[in-house]
């Protein structure tokens, strides 16, 4: 092979590297994370973000804030504040790694709280529990990606969203708490209905009166009428009823 064609040999063998290596790049941007904010809770509770990745903060009732706490961001982050809203939402961008704790102003009494881990853990919030209420530990976050309010991942403390939340607890509640609200009375009612069947059941089985010979030899002429037995297995039943019947006479 000559130097021209070793080069040119070489220059194809690059070309092909370039365009493989760019063909294994992402073809699209990252979609933009979603944190609902509703009726006293964020939902996902809990997020996992990669650094540089824009957070929107959607309202989806009420009116609410996204508001960092000043002192639960990492140093190199920005303590973000949407301020109330009522509709539309919020962005922000977390650039700098580590943990994130958030409140809603309106209902930060109420355990309306959140948090975001931007690559990995770090930060004061990792150094002392959320003030206000309480959110899943930021390992749980990082291995699962998102916690939805109210889910039962372990280490995510209530994540019930506080009192209003998603899968609170109370009376009528979701899917905790209290007595369960629609689903505790139907298997209550299912299970009152079972107990009642068996102890029909058992108690009525022998309440029946055995047939009398009566109505035994009219269900024998009705079968003899109807041709179901012919004249000679009549006479034998008939005779054999009717023989039972003077043994109980005596």
């Amino acid at each position: 092979m000559t130097n021209y064609n070793r080069r040119q040999f070489l220059g194809v063998l690059g070309a092909g590297a370039v365009a493989s290596a760019g063909l294994s790049q992402p073809v699209s941007a990252q979609e933009t994370p979603v944190v609902k904010m509703g009726n006293n809770y964020f939902d996902p509770i809990g997020l996992h973000v990669e650094p540089g990745t824009t957070v929107r903060f959607e309202i989806a009732a009420g009116a609410h804030s996204a508001t960092a706490y000043p002192d639960r961001v990492p140093a190199d982050g920005t303590a973000f504040d949407s301020g109330t809203i009522s509709q539309g939402s919020f962005e922000h961008t977390f650039e700098a790694p580590g943990t994130y704790d958030y409140y809603c102003i309106p209902h930060k009494s109420v355990g309306m709280v959140g948090r975001i881990v931007v690559g990995s853990p770090g930060g004061p919030a990792e150094d002392s529990p959320i003030p206000d209420g309480e959110v899943p530990d930021s390992e749980t976050i990082v291995q699962n990606g998102a916690v939805a309010v109210g889910s039962d991942v372990d280490g995510s403390g209530s994540t019930d969203g506080g009192m209003m939340g998603p899968g609170g607890g109370g009376m009528m509640g979701g899917s905790r708490g209290g007595w369960g609200g629609v689903p505790f009375v139907g298997g209550a009612l299912g299970m009152l209905g079972l107990v009642g069947g068996l102890l029909y059941w058992a108690t009525g089985r022998g309440d029946t009166p055995p047939e009398s010979d009566d109505s035994a030899m009219e269900t024998l002429q009705r079968r003899y009428a109807r041709g179901e037995i012919d004249e000679e297995e009549f006479q034998k039943r008939r005779e054999r009823l009717e023989t039972g019947r003077e043994d109980a006479s005596r």
